[in-house]
């Protein structure tokens, strides 16, 4: 899912290729993080081209780096320190040295020198595979998924041996995600696949379109895009898997892809099954205003200016909990995505559609999961917990990536390697086996 909304994902515009200034760059990085730090944030907006101010506001740029100080303590150095040309944009990195832990920065500039775009770089933390990744018991085959004008790289998991296997296809949360739904260290997709495929079951993960695709999501769109198109293609190409048993044919949706799973059921019927990973219950506008308040009470920060910043940011998140256009445009921004994008998803209820499947249902929960919460997994149990299609189960001490933690925590957890617990995979498998 979206980490926190004060950090969106910025859609980049195609421009011409162009030669910069590095030195110019530099000094403009420079000045636009001293500014955040001086507490500047209107200043520091105004280094954004015109559709990066659509995209961020002022107050955006402040709860940011009021956050990024609630948990790295005082900035104590920040200077820019690399570049390189990414596609048509120019990307700067700049390194900063706070109280408690250092943060790369990689900004991105137009050919106007303007800003467009903003990311915190994973730090080089190596993956290390899970001991139950015996690759002596699975093989892999790279392909595609494609369609008319696009192409999305995909690899399909298989056991080594036996025939007639079932097979899940995984779909990934939001914003742009790897087939291993990359994030730090930590690679939970690649996990999942070795996993299941040691116990027997074969997988499909592929590249998210919105990695490789990205200008087409400068206007209006909705799940449909982002998620439901690509996620039939990658079953079809289950269904033509040598070995596949086309009559154990599984999703697997993590986070976003887990809200999305049950209308991904309703488009392909035939289907065995699917399996909600860390799936909201509730609107994604309601889990992103608890994941702001959550940060807020990490950050220890009890200050009047800080309560009037979260205060803020609720009222703007509470602008994307729209089910009718109205007069506004499909392509509308709020919160970084189109008003079309939340028409679409706040006009169906995952938890009334997964009532009425008749295909199995396996709920699994983290309950050191700070992003998506155990409410969620509580809701899902009221609602299903009575229907003998459906399994449920949390894991107290998993995160949302569903490795084992001590505490809840924040995100640098993710910047820590670790791997889907092994008991999560036994769960998986003994449960796609149930006759």
């Amino acid at each position: 899912m979206k980490k926190f909304f004060l950090l969106p994902a910025f859609l980049l515009l195609t421009l011409t290729s162009f030669s910069q200034n590095v030195f110019s760059l530099f000094g403009k990085a420079n000045t636009f993080f001293d500014l955040l730090a001086a507490d500047k944030s209107v200043e520091a907006h105004a280094y954004f081209s015109e559709e990066g101010k659509t995209k961020v506001t002022a107050e955006n740029l402040k709860q940011f780096w009021a956050n990024m100080e609630g948990r790295m303590g005082k900035v104590k150095a920040i200077d820019a320190t690399g570049s390189k040309n990414q596609g048509e944009f120019y990307a700067v990195t700049v390194s900063g040295e706070f109280q408690y832990d250092k943060q790369d920065f990689i900004l991105l500039f137009d050919k106007t020198e303007k800003l467009v775009g903003m990311h915190l770089p994973p730090k080089a933390i190596s993956y290390r595979a899970p001991g139950y990744a015996d690759s002596t018991l699975y093989k892999e085959k790279s392909t595609y998924i494609e369609w008319p004008g696009h192409q999305l790289a995909a690899i399909v998991t298989t056991p080594k041996d036996g025939n007639s296997f079932p097979i899940v296809v995984l779909v990934h949360g939001s914003g742009p995600n790897d087939m291993d739904e990359t994030i730090g260290p930590n690679k939970p997709f690649k996990d999942i696949a070795a996993g299941l495929a040691v116990n027997g079951i074969a997988s499909v993960r592929y590249v998210k379109r919105t990695v490789i695709y990205p200008q087409e999501f400068g206007k209006a769109y909705t799940v449909k895009e982002e998620v439901l198109d690509d996620a039939l293609q990658a079953i079809a190409l289950a269904k033509k898997v040598e070995g596949v048993d086309t009559k154990q044919i599984y999703v697997l949706g993590h986070s976003l892809g887990g809200m999305l799973a049950p209308r991904i059921a309703t488009m392909a019927p035939d289907l065995k099954g699917i399996i909600l990973a860390a799936a909201p219950a509730r609107t994604l506008s309601d889990i992103i205003i608890e994941q702001n308040k959550y940060m807020v009470a990490q950050s220890k920060d009890t200050t009047a200016a800080m309560q009037k910043n979260l205060a803020d940011a609720i009222a703007e998140i509470e602008k994307t909990k729209i089910t009718k256009l109205g007069k506004m445009k499909p392509d509308s921004i709020l919160l970084g995505l189109p008003a079309s994008y939340w028409v679409d998803l706040n006009s169906s209820n995952q938890v009334d559609i997964a009532k009425k499947l008749k295909q199995r249902i396996f709920v699994i929960q983290g309950g050191y999961d700070f992003q998506v919460p155990e409410t969620d997994f509580n809701l899902w149990n009221d609602a299903l917990s009575g229907n003998s299609n459906v399994t449920l189960k949390l894991y107290p001490e998993y995160n949302h990536l569903f490795s084992q933690q001590e505490a809840k925590g924040n995100m640098m957890q993710y910047q820590k390697p670790g791997n889907v617990e092994q008991r999560v995979i036994e769960d998986l498998s003994n449960w796609i086996k149930e006759l």
